[in-house]
């Protein structure tokens, strides 16, 4: 079965994505030191990508 032309222009765009998934927000944070061992993963602060 083909892939649909559509998804195959997409897969060539590597635009830079502004929102982060939960976990690559903790390694953000702890990066910047921000984050300690033990701490939820809910109600995290805004991060922006580096």
């Amino acid at each position: 079965m083909s892939q649909h032309s559509s998804l195959k222009s997409a897969q060539k765009i590597a635009a830079k994505r502004n929102v982060l998934k939960r976990f690559e927000r903790v390694d953000v944070l702890r990066k910047r030191g921000r984050w300690k061992d033990g701490d939820r993963g809910f109600g995290l602060p805004k991060t922006k990508p580096e």
